[in-house]
């Protein structure tokens, strides 16, 4: 019998702020307060999406402004990291990694410096109550202008020992080059952050090339378009440049036609690391232990490949050594956990 994966300890790397809002609390925060949602984030949810195009680019930017517009007050905060908790710890993650643009919050929460400290102090919260390790990644929004990335590179550098763990850049890669942010990710860089730019989404295997390039990335977010070049991917395994692979996303939004085109196999077998990801569970409908489901039922990894997913996810978080080596040990225990792995799949 194939080995649970809830129980398999792991690392979710690739976790967006407003994304990871449970749907049910989407629906109560956005009655309390008067908002009418469309039919996409109620009726019909998860929504039908296809942003490889422009136009639906835009509608899944406009759902998730919709979404992030209930989050008004700072306990609405502290709900959404400690039920996003609660359901990192259900399915098994151990460390989470959550990523968060302050700019997108600051106008109602007292300014960039603030939200950060309420989103910082509602994930101590969170961590403490549900007992996993959690923390934040700053990103900067790709479609605003890269001096706005070097403050918030700023900010994140000046909270480097306080819970933030990463710098992001995240949107649509199709609008901005990873070079034109470079600044940014030199001030991230020398305050000991994670570089953890998207990239390989949207855009080709250049856009990947450029966030190794140009902006020293440790992680890639998505990446999946780096199977397009071959040269690409070792250049990938050579220096283990981890891709935060998110099979679900790359379906929703168009990325992959099928979840059997998501480029998962491919990309580990050429001995690139993967971290798997929800990316945005209120948009695309399915959490991080889906992820590993379908590397199960649609890729065909036996349960040491899967343990070997989990290893890179733990191996490329921010995770203190102490915990890392704690995760890891666990997942050989869950391997070691039952004697036949000859039909697990």
């Amino acid at each position: 019998m194939p080995r649970p994966l809830h129980t398999l300890p792991k690392a979710h790397l690739h976790l967006h702020f407003t994304g990871s809002m449970r749907h049910s609390t989407l629906i109560e925060l956005a009655r309390e307060q008067g908002i009418h949602l469309p039919d996409a984030l109620e009726e019909d949810w998860p929504p039908q999406l296809h942003a490889t195009d422009e136009r639906g680019w835009f509608r899944f930017q406009r759902l998730y402004d919709i979404a992030r517009s209930v989050l008004r007050r700072p306990g609405d905060v502290y709900r959404l990291l400690r039920e996003a908790a609660q359901d990192e710890a259900a399915e098994g993650s151990a460390w989470l990694e959550i990523q968060v643009d302050p700019s997108g919050y600051a106008t109602r929460f007292g300014g960039l410096t603030a939200t950060l400290d309420l989103v910082l102090d509602a994930a101590r919260q969170a961590a403490a109550a549900s007992g996993i390790g959690i923390g934040v990644v700053v990103a900067a929004n790709r479609t605003r202008h890269p001096l706005d990335a070097k403050t918030l590179a700023r900010l994140a550098a000046q909270y480097a020992s306080e819970g933030v763990v990463g710098f992001g850049l995240s949107n649509d890669e199709r609008r901005a080059r990873a070079r034109d942010f470079d600044g940014a990710f030199r001030i991230a860089k020398r305050a000991g952050l994670l570089a953890v730019p998207h990239g390989g989404e949207l855009a080709g295997p250049v856009s990947v090339a450029e966030c190794v390039d140009d902006l020293a990335a440790d992680r890639i977010g998505h990446g999946v378009r780096a199977a397009e070049s071959p040269r690409l991917l070792e250049r990938l395994a050579d220096r283990q440049i981890t891709c935060e692979v998110c099979p679900a996303s790359n379906v929703g939004l168009g990325v992959a036609e099928r979840a059997e085109d998501v480029p998962l196999r491919r990309m580990f077998d050429a001995g690139v690391p993967i971290a798997l990801g929800a990316d945005d569970p209120l948009l695309f409908g399915s959490r991080l232990l889906r992820q590993y489901e379908l590397a199960r039922e649609v890729h065909g990894f036996r349960d040491a490949e899967l343990a070997e997913l989990a290893r890179q996810s733990i191996r490329s978080s921010s995770a203190p050594e102490h915990v890392a080596k704690d995760l890891l040990r666990r997942v050989d225990a869950w391997l070691a956990g039952h004697d036949d792995d000859s039909s697990a799949r």
